[in-house]
Formats: structure tokens, sequence, C-alpha cells
């Protein structure tokens, strides 16, 4: 049996990966407001709480990585999603601050591999045209996850109480992972492919290094990786304070009522999935038409780290219209952004190299979180909303002048084909 356009229903797995890890990490974010005021939960202990999933997610964003190449992409995200599922599921019996702090712990442990692995499956399955479509698609949904979650998820803790939305939040893992099982293996080795698939696939890899395992002491040796994990780690922090702190922001600080945080909150994750979608498919355009792929990626970065600084305007928002239209903007062009700072990745470094390089990469984005969203309970508490927007306002413009200056193609050398150069 042989399924034509294989690789897109396999983009569809890791798309629908992608909204579950979100959705499971969205159920207490959404239900904040009511664990703290039933579990007496203050600023600095939620955001203590959300710490203890950053720290472990930081941690075995590098660990997943070495897995994923050491594993393959079919077996670690099988893991990977079991782990974190289970994770979820136990939410439901957490008594309070410490008990709901572990249980962040276990599941940042587990949801990080999620992108690990897609990385790894984007350079496997994927020709350099079509990688920033494919990343789209995946950070799409991190959004649709994001969307899907306030109404669902107030609907069941309005219907049957939080418990059970932890439990069935946490069971949606399990029946994904029946499909991956029977669907994914590599381009190289799958029986359900075509010969003119395989072709495609398989005609513009990044180049090759071998067997050959690389050490994280190699990897930093590159430019390229400190320009794309400095960039994460001064952008990403925006993204986590909109996806942990949004619900409180708005039942807290915009008079929102439960309800319509559930009905409205989905607006700014929407935004985020048309950014994702527009910035993958604008940069594929791009190179289509003759533009080498650093170069595509860069120009979509572009405007949207001069966008950024919008976030200054949102606690002054006159209306709570307004307020959401600001925040929409800024979500919006922050996963435009992300969608192509992911595929430089795969843009300049070899196949074998990915899982490694991507957890590094991706460890500079779980550090800055961490640091950032440990931080923003305590400046809540103290001062107030309005100094975290100002410095959310700076973030990407400054991750933005790190990447233009470290990571750059060489001279008459094809963005396929790039060896990065060493630091000298």
């Amino acid at each position: 049996m042989q399924i034509p356009h294989l690789r897109w229903w396999i983009a569809g797995l890791l798309f629908l990966s992608t909204v579950i890890n979100y959705v499971d990490r969205q159920t207490l974010s959404v239900l904040s407001p009511v664990l703290s005021r039933e579990l007496n939960i203050s600023p600095v202990e939620y955001s203590n709480i959300l710490t203890a999933f950053l720290a472990a997610y930081t941690v075995m964003y590098v660990g997943s990585g070495l897995l994923v190449d050491r594993w393959g992409t079919r077996l670690s995200l099988s893991v990977f999603m079991v782990w974190w599922s289970a994770a979820n599921m136990a939410h439901a019996f957490a008594q309070g601050v410490w008990s709901l702090g572990f249980l962040r712990f276990l599941l940042g442990m587990g949801e990080s591999g999620n992108f690990m692995a897609a990385f790894k499956a984007v350079s496997e399955w994927y020709p350099a045209r079509e990688r920033a479509l494919v990343h789209g698609i995946i950070q799409s949904g991190a959004a649709i996850g994001a969307i899907l979650a306030p109404p669902a998820i107030t609907w069941i803790n309005a219907r049957y109480g939080w418990q059970p939305a932890f439990l069935v939040t946490g069971s949606l893992g399990f029946i994904w992972l029946v499909f991956w099982l029977l669907l994914y293996q590599t381009p190289e080795r799958h029986p359900w492919i075509t010969p003119e698939e395989r072709a495609i696939v398989l005609a513009d890899s990044p180049v090759s290094a071998g067997d050959a395992k690389v050490s994280w002491r190699q990897v930093l040796a590159y430019p390229q990786t400190w320009g794309l994990l400095l960039g994460r780690f001064f952008s990403d922090p925006v993204w986590w304070f909109y996806l942990f702190w949004l619900p409180k922001y708005l039942v807290e600080q915009r008079g929102f009522t439960m309800a319509e945080m559930g009905m409205l909150a989905w607006l700014p994750y929407l935004a985020a999935d048309l950014g994702a979608l527009a910035g993958g498919w604008l940069s594929g355009r791009l190179v289509a038409s003759g533009t080498t792929a650093i170069a595509a990626r860069m120009a979509v970065m572009l405007p949207c780290a001069v966008a950024m600084p919008l976030s200054l305007a949102v606690n002054h928002a006159p209306s709570r219209t307004l307020t959401l239209v600001l925040i929409c903007i800024v979500t919006f062009s922050h996963m435009a952004w992300k969608t192509n700072q992911n595929t430089l990745t795969n843009d300049i470094f070899p196949k074998p190299m990915i899982g490694t390089v991507s957890g590094l990469l991706a460890f500079g984005n779980g550090l800055g979180g961490t640091l950032f969203i440990w931080t923003t309970g305590y400046i809540v508490q103290w001062f107030g909303y309005e100094a975290i927007f100002m410095l959310m306002a700076v973030l990407h413009p400054l991750a933005y002048l790190i990447t233009r200056r470290l990571v750059r193609q060489p001279l008459a050398t094809s963005p396929l084909s790039v060896v990065p150069t060493r630091l000298s």
C-alpha cells in the first residue's frame, strides 16, 4: 500500500501533537483564577508553580534533543507524549502549591520533547522550500491548542469542576499515540511512501555529516548557534507571558469574568496561529522566487520585530476591545517571527545535528522564559503589569539585532548546503 502525499499526513500528526501539548499546558493557565481562589495561591506562588514547569522544560530541552538523535523521531515522540499526558492527568489530584509545582515539573520534563522531535521530523521529511510552511503548521498547532483551551476548559470547569478538566485534556495524547505509531517512519524506510515523493523529500536535504556524533562543545563553536540561542533567549519570554498570564491578566486587571475570558481569550492565540502560517508561507514564497533561505527568514522577521513595541500600549488601552486588538497584533507578529526563527535551524545545520542543536537552542528559549516568568510574579505583585509590558516592547528588536549579526550566510554559498563557519 502506498499513500500519496504522505509527508502532509505526517505534518498533520505533528500539528495535532502540538495542539495537545498546548491544551495540556494551558489547562492550568485557564483555571488559574479558580485555583488561585480555591487553593489560596498568590501571584508569587503562581509564578513559582510556572517556574517549576519551565525549569524542567528548559533542562529537558537539551536532554530531549539528545534523546531524539539517539532514539529517533518515532520512539522519542511516543515516550514524550505518554509522559506529559500522564503528568497532566495527575493534576486532578493536586492539593496545593507544592503538589501543583511538582506535577508541573513532571509535565515540563515531557512537553519540551514534542518540539525536538518535530524539528527532527522536518529535517527528515521536507525539502527546503516546504520547511518554513511545515514549521508554521507545527507552530499553528500551539496557537490552535491555546485557542481551544479557554472555551473548552471553562465549559468543563463550569459543568463538572476543575479536576475533570485535567483528566479529559490529559487523555487526548493516548488517542493520538495510536495513529502516530501506525504512520511514522523515516522516508528512507517507509513502506507506504511513493517513489516520487521519496525523491522530492530527499532531493535537497541539508548537507549530511554522516553518522558522526557531535558534542555540545562543537555545536557551540558556531556563531550561528549563539545567534539563534540568544535570539530565542530574548524573544520567547513574550510568548510565555501571553500563554501563562493572559487569563489572569484579563480577569484580574481588565475586568473580564471567567465566562467572558473563556469566550474571548482565544482571539490572541488565533492571531498567533495566523501569524505562524503567514510567516511560514511568506518566507517559503521568497525562497521559491530565488531568495536565499536565510535572507528570506530574516526578511520576514524584521517587520515582526518592528511591530513588537506595540506592547507599550496594551496596558493603557482605553477599552477591552482595543486591549485584545493590540495583544492580537503582538501575538501574530511573535509567531510569524518564531516560525522563521525555528526554520533557520533546518536551513543551516545538517540532519545528524538537528536534535542536539535544537535542544541547545531551545535551552535559550526555556532559560529566558524561566527567568522572565519567575520574576513576573514578583513584578506584578509589587509594581503591577506596566513594567512587564515595557520590557516586552524591546525584546524582539534586541533579538533581531543579535540574530542579524551572528547568523550570516557565507558569500557565494547556497543556503541549502551551508556548513557553518566556526568562531575564530
